[in-house]
């Protein structure tokens, strides 16, 4: 899959079919705070809302930024993957 990561809009992105899924983050306090993910119903069930976080907070690590979110999807995966709020 392929994921663009637009620093100035603070937002991932991926194409597929036609369909555009994205991930929308703010950063804040040490935190990067997803805001927002959202994938088409028509391309939905496909794990591309998963890649869009794992990468947004991957991404987060990498600035040595907590990964924090508000999305209740992303609020999910957080606490299906605890390695990445240690």
């Amino acid at each position: 899959m392929n994921i663009t990561h637009y620093t100035d809009k603070q937002l991932f992105q991926t194409t597929a079919d036609g369909y555009t899924a994205y991930l929308e983050y703010t950063v804040e306090n040490g935190r990067l705070l997803v805001l927002h993910t959202v994938v088409p119903p028509a391309i939905g069930g496909r794990g591309i809302a998963a890649e869009l976080v794992k990468t947004a907070f991957d991404y987060a690590r990498r600035q040595g930024w907590q990964p924090a979110a508000t999305c209740s999807y992303a609020l999910i995966w957080l606490q299906r993957h605890p390695a990445y709020t240690s």
